[in-house]
């Protein structure tokens, strides 16, 4: 931020300054989430040998760089002031944005299969995020929020409502790893689970809890993103955004897609894209960062939460810090292990 705010800059030069600052970042995010889809089709090509296949591993890493870059961005963002840069509290939700590309592709490529537009997935992408570009550019200047009434009665709701929802989330992860075992393993799992989650009266209740993790969420996101923020606080909200994008995502292809539109069943072979697969496939590609992102962003959100919970109960900063720094790297681990699993390998 010494580019901004010290030296002897004269007012209109470092307006000027700021501007190109500004523009500078925007067209960084704007060409590397526009450039996602491009990553995992030349990872498809690589594997269908039309393009050298050691390339392969190369545009894979690009695509989950993605999310990274949006997250550096947002790290950034969030320590500039709202005096120093115009359109700052903008950018840093562009940022956000950024960082939910892997669900909200796969989200969109859903929603153009289900109404059947002749427009390809790539043009969609390009076009959404190009207008969001311009919004966020063309955002005005920034005014004085006004308080949030209530706003710790909300998070306080939000983390009891996520606090019962774990439960549902680690039997539904550790499924997912019985997959390592193999599908049958899987499948008996999951049918056991069904019977108390897909019960008349827990069904409706796990998606009406789902919905107001989602919108309250949102909201919380939409608050803290709008002022300046340490690396952890930034850390939870793009988890928690990312997780209530994904949520939504989720819940449209179970309930929408899957059993109201293709009348198919939520079983394995749906989960890894079958019969072709998550990784030869030119659209199921990619699931594979949906997937993984959304197992580590559910799980290291759920740390983040409860890093917040020890700070309010007089545990030291860096007890609480470890704690979170250990459940970003279980985090990793097991959202590894559930997508080698969908990807065919075997314990």
């Amino acid at each position: 931020m010494n580019e901004l705010s010290g030296g002897m800059i004269m007012p209109m030069k470092r307006k000027e300054h700021a501007v190109t600052y500004r523009m500078r970042m925007a067209a960084c995010l704007g060409l590397a989430v526009i450039s996602y889809p491009v990553w995992l089709m030349l990872f498809h090509a690589s594997v269908a040998r039309s393009i050298p296949m050691w390339l392969a591993p190369l545009w894979l890493g690009l695509a989950f760089a993605v999310p990274l870059i949006g997250l550096g961005f947002a790290f950034r963002l969030s320590r500039i002031d709202l005096g120093a840069l115009k359109g700052v509290r903008s950018l840093r939700r562009f940022a956000y944005g950024v960082i939910a590309a892997p669900t909200l592709f796969t989200f969109l490529g859903v929603l153009n299969y289900m109404a059947g537009t002749p427009l390809p997935d790539l043009t969609l992408w390009s076009v959404l995020w190009g207008a969001l570009l311009i919004l966020a550019l063309a955002a005005p200047e920034e005014e004085t929020r006004t308080p949030w009434p209530h706003l710790a009665r909300w998070r306080v709701v939000h983390g009891i409502s996520g606090a019962i929802l774990a439960m549902f989330v680690a039997f539904h992860l550790t499924n997912h790893l019985t997959g390592l075992i193999g599908p049958a393993a899987h499948k008996s799992v999951m049918a056991a689970g069904r019977t108390v989650y897909r019960s008349i009266l827990v069904e409706p209740l796990l998606v009406a809890a789902f919905i107001f993790q989602v919108v309250t969420g949102l909201r919380l996101a939409w608050h803290w993103s709008a002022e300046r923020a340490n690396r952890f606080r930034v850390f939870q909200i793009a988890t928690g955004f990312y997780l209530s994008l994904f949520i939504l995502g989720h819940m449209n292809s179970v309930f929408i897609y899957a059993r109201s539109f293709m009348k198919i069943d939520t079983d394995w072979m749906f989960a890894i894209g079958g019969p072709a697969g998550i990784i030869s496939d030119a659209w199921n590609i990619r699931l594979l960062p949906h997937y993984w992102f959304g197992a580590f962003f559910v799980l290291s959100h759920l740390a983040a939460g409860l890093r917040i919970v020890m700070l309010s109960h007089g545990v030291p900063a860096a007890a609480a810090n470890r704690l979170l720094l250990g459940g970003v790297a279980a985090s990793f681990t097991v959202s590894t292990a559930i997508l080698l699993g969908m990807c065919g390998l075997r314990v």
